[in-house]
């Protein structure tokens, strides 16, 4: 009887649980399930996880031909175990067939299928064997649904739809953010290798080894944040009394608490779930944060913040590349729906600022209804507010340090005519996101 590795068995279950609408992918790899693994396995695990959720697309065009019935509905467990088997054998030059096929098929008997394990083999095997039949087709827009290519070619032209896919199908880097420069040091000697990063002067990229295995990550003196998300926290500035209104899971409130150290800082999450875990990881920051369980949307606070942030809940289409399965989950109809509840939470961080004060919306989203449509439509109801010049804090921002030479004249070309800034998803190795800096006048 076949043996299915622990890497393997723990892939299977976090696809499983994706499946069914249990859990997203970049939580469950940071899980138990994962985190007993060996580092080989862990690897691996992660290798497979995130390649079936990234290909799933086409190893379902792949499968499907090949069943008897091609319109067949298969149970979750048989076809992940196909995805499993497919994807190893389309995209893991190292991994025995055998291996893939015989692993594959236990999976399949573990799971309770045992009478569908035979299909799941004579699948497979086609699969394998040498055969002038077409392949199917393996680019990267292949790997999304066609009317999100679609409208990304119809918005920002083909080319930078084809890097959008490419980046989405690519492992994505690991930035870091370290809580003083020495600990840079610190991590080398466990192992990790750093390289500057390619934006803010106070972001890492791990080049190699396991961060989350030093003894600085389990002490919080370093965490690991995308350097998109980083940028977000930086360019919303300085304030005296800063509310941030979307706050969990905490690593935009964490760079504004470093940036503005004599602030004082409300956060809130309409989530009693997130707010526990946010007020557990702002815990070093003392009684000068405030956690306060809101709902955003309706905010019932004076004009009595000076900055507001409010990275508001969106469909995440900048980020498929950490979070592949929102591709399989998305309906155009979503964007909408996201877009009436964003024009109220920035309506709500609005009417908390000061005169004067400064609100930041912004989104991991690359669409324009979570994005422009969103900033026009609230300051069409709201006169006193403008858009601040993006152009003229990136040039604050390296004067000050906070960006490395010549990173502002990089970021200029990504501000829009209107004053927003957009990064696409792998243009500077980050996710994608929007943002924007309004003032209350």
């Amino acid at each position: 009887m076949a043996q299915v590795s622990a890497a393997r068995k723990a892939a299977f279950g976090i696809l499983l649980s994706v499946e069914r609408g249990d859990g997203h992918s970049d939580d469950l790899l940071r899980g138990e399930s994962i985190a007993r693994l060996s580092p080989v396995d862990r690897n691996l695990a992660t290798a497979l996880v995130l390649g079936v959720l990234r290909w799933q697309i086409a190893l379902d065009a792949a499968i499907r031909p090949l069943l008897n019935k091609p319109n067949a509905k298969l149970d979750a467990e048989v076809l992940i175990a196909l995805r499993l088997g497919v994807f190893q054998l389309e995209h893991m030059d190292r991994i025995p067939v055998r291996a893939a096929i015989d692993e594959s098929v236990e999976l399949t008997k573990q799971a309770g299928h045992r009478f569908a394990s035979g299909m799941v083999n004579a699948v497979l095997r086609k699969l394998s064997a040498p055969s002038d039949r077409p392949r199917a087709d393996g680019s990267d827009a292949s790997a999304y649904p066609a009317w999100m290519t679609d409208r990304w070619t119809l918005g920002f032209g083909q080319d930078v739809t084809c890097e959008i896919c490419r980046y989405g199908q690519s492992q994505a880097s690991v930035a870091v953010r370290l809580r003083t420069p020495d600990v840079g040091a610190e991590l080398v000697s466990e192992g990790v290798k750093l390289a500057p990063g390619a934006l803010l002067a106070g972001a890492r990229l791990v080049v190699a080894g396991d961060v989350t295995a030093t003894e600085a990550f389990r002490a919080g003196r370093v965490r690991i944040q995308d350097e998109g998300s980083q940028l977000v926290a930086e360019i919303a500035g300085q304030g005296s009394a800063i509310l941030d209104c979307c706050a969990a899971p905490g690593g935009k409130t964490m760079v504004l608490a470093e940036r503005n150290p004599d602030a004082t800082i409300v956060v809130s999450d309409v989530s009693p779930v997130r707010l526990d875990a946010l007020r557990d990881r702002l815990k070093p920051l003392g009684d000068r944060v405030e956690c306060r369980l809101a709902d955003a949307t309706q905010l019932r606070y004076g004009a009595e913040f000076d900055l507001v942030l409010a990275d508001v809940p969106c469909s995440g289409t900048g980020t498929l590349g950490r979070n592949p399965e929102i591709r399989h989950r998305l309906t155009p109809a979503e964007f909408a729906r996201q877009a009436e509840r964003q024009k109220l939470i920035l309506s709500s961080a609005l009417r908390a600022a000061q005169p004067g004060g400064v609100v930041v919306y912004s989104t991991c989203s690359l669409e324009p209804e979570e994005n422009e449509q969103v900033i026009g439509a609230v300051l069409s109801d709201h006169a006193t507010a403008r858009v601040l010049s993006m152009k003229l804090r990136l040039e604050q921002m390296e004067a000050e340090g906070i960006l490395i030479a010549g990173a502002a004249a990089k970021l200029n070309e990504c501000i829009a005519p209107d004053g927003y800034l957009r990064l696409f998803p792998g243009m500077f190795g980050t996710d994608g996101f929007f943002v924007t800096r309004l003032q209350k006048s």
